[in-house]
């Protein structure tokens, strides 16, 4: 299967891109190359004679035309967007532009190069999205989010993910375009871009900074190990039924201070600081973020039950593994931590 993945050299694009070109699908990396992406997260994949990169923003119409054309592929799997919900804060019209405009870009191109290629029935059009589209949680662990859950944005991050999923179901019901879409919790391991929460963590610590978290640290997400989440979208994409949402969750619910504290335990084990003391001690609550969502929980039990898939490991696995990674890959971090925002306090509404 040949393979147009947008946003291929961010965070959980790449690991898309990686895990594809592992198992034998053609891969067109379609990448902007805006501030968090970094083409050396896919430098394996790129050895590999079925990956091409195309350097395009989705909002350029007509590049994605010259793309599409050029590459014919059987399916896009659409991930580019701006994601980061402090920046969306700071600045939403770059979210708007990106996050909606280009989706109904890629929309477009989508519709136009299966309408020439005679409407195949095997062409699918995969938009990847968050669980933030649903709003907050209470803290009762028996209510999560469904499918079914009714939209209710609270950031402009969210608001601009759920207009954009609004857009592609209207393109599958008023134009036919075939279809699927999922909607993932909190993303956590390798390459992740050091503006979120999980390596701000981990390098600050290292660092030997303050570990910030927000308010008193008693917002719950889902944890999903960025591998995990990548390999159930592979599936989605190939075995999805048309018009479909799948979320996609870790089965791992934690609050923000659990979350940080065994991140703490497992750097006290694996690189012990030099006083002997433990990570914890690094830990500051900070002011809370503006409409800061008290829980996100997913229920994921349609792509189990129809899909066959869950997360191979807990979070405490993942956290593990993503601990060691950064441990081992100095070299990529410390290339990022020049780029704009990164260890700057973002989103505070001023």
């Amino acid at each position: 299967m040949k393979l147009l993945v947008t946003g291929g050299a961010g965070f959980i694009g790449s690991a898309v891109v990686r895990l594809a070109i592992a198992r034998g699908h053609q891969v067109v990396n379609l990448d902007a190359l805006t501030y968090a992406a970094c083409l050396d997260n896919v430098a394996e994949a790129a050895e590999s004679p079925d990956y091409a990169f195309e350097q395009c923003d989705i909002r350029d119409r007509a590049a994605l035309d010259t793309v599409f054309e050029r590459h014919a592929p059987d399916a896009v799997m659409h991930l580019a967007a701006e994601s980061h919900v402090d920046r969306s804060i700071d600045g939403p019209g770059d979210f708007i532009e990106t996050n909606i405009t280009g989706t109904f870009n890629m929309l477009e191109a989508a519709r136009k190069h299966w309408t020439q290629a005679g409407k195949p029935d095997t062409f699918r059009f995969h938009h990847i999205s968050t669980d933030e589209v649903y709003g907050s949680l209470p803290a009762d662990p028996s209510v999560q989010f469904t499918e079914d859950t009714s939209y209710d944005p609270r950031s402009p991050y969210s608001a601009s993910k759920a207009a954009s999923d609004h857009l592609v179901r209207a393109w599958a019901e008023t134009y036919g375009l075939p279809v699927v879409l999922t909607n993932c919790s909190n993303n956590y391991g390798p390459y992740h871009f050091p503006e979120k929460l999980i390596p701000v963590v981990i390098l600050n610590a290292l660092a030997g900074k303050e570990l910030p978290i927000y308010g008193d640290g008693s917002n719950v997400r889902d944890w999903l190990y960025v591998e995990d989440h990548a390999d159930a979208l592979l599936l989605v994409v190939q075995q999805g039924a048309l018009g479909r949402s799948y979320n996609i969750g870790g089965e791992n619910e934690r609050s923000n201070l659990e979350l940080v504290n065994t991140l703490c335990e497992i750097l006290d084990q694996k690189r012990p600081r030099a006083d002997g003391k433990s990570y914890k001690d690094q830990i500051t609550f900070v002011t809370d973020r503006p409409g800061h969502d008290a829980r996100y929980a997913i229920d994921p039990s349609r792509i189990r039950e129809e899909l066959g898939w869950r997360p191979s490991v807990t979070v405490e696995e993942g956290l593990e593994k993503t601990v060691q990674w950064y441990l081992d890959n100095e070299p990529w971090w410390r290339a990022l931590q020049g780029r704009d925002g990164v260890g700057q306090r973002l989103g505070t509404g001023k």
